[in-house]
């Protein structure tokens, strides 16, 4: 249930341009600390979780694992991402109250 919906938050991030995608793009957004949340694919490489996982903390970015490749990129109109950035504060902390709302089921 709580999956459609957050799918449907990243894809009104990606219409809105407060989203950015795949590793490149959001590793640079991440290091200039323009993020506020990151959506790591649960398929994604032990490498990518790793790097990202790492540079998040450091920089005290939330991240979350979720969903798969196909699936994060289908909810913005994509190819399969492996990482999303969520830029905007208000659309990343519903992000994020939806995601600890599934983790505590």
């Amino acid at each position: 249930m709580d999956n459609k919906k957050i799918y449907s938050w990243l894809g009104l991030a990606m219409r809105s341009g407060n989203l950015v995608s795949g590793d490149d793009t959001t590793l640079r957004e991440v290091k200039k600390k323009r993020v506020k949340l990151v959506i790591i694919a649960s398929d994604a490489s032990k490498n990518t979780k790793k790097l990202f996982t790492d540079k998040c903390s450091f920089r005290s970015i939330a991240h979350y694992e979720f969903g798969e490749k196909s699936e994060l990129g289908r909810a913005i109109g994509k190819s399969p991402r492996a990482v999303l950035g969520i830029v905007d504060e208000n659309i990343a902390k519903q992000i994020k109250n939806l995601l600890e709302s599934q983790c505590s089921q």
